[in-house]
């Protein structure tokens, strides 16, 4: 399942992202997306994760969380058509 990840401090990078979701299963990829002028993070990123129960788990512990000074928000990446 992929999941987004919004509202992150500019500072975070993967592999913050990748140990905070590793803590609910595996992790298959993480993407940070990066501005390509400025080379730092635009605030959001993606993990895709195997178990889709796994993915759940942590879409509900995560979302509206303090971490790194921003309350992120955490939910099902939609499918791009």
């Amino acid at each position: 399942m992929k999941v987004l990840i919004r509202n992150l401090s500019r500072s975070t990078t993967e592999a913050t992202i990748l140990d905070m979701f590793q803590a609910y299963g595996g992790v298959q990829s993480c993407n940070l997306v990066m501005d390509k002028k400025t080379g730092g993070s635009k605030g959001f990123g993606f993990v895709e994760m195997p178990n889709p129960g796994e993915a759940k788990a942590a879409i509900k512990s995560l979302n509206n969380l303090n971490f790194e000074g921003s309350v992120i928000r955490v939910k099902k990446a939609e499918n791009k058509v």
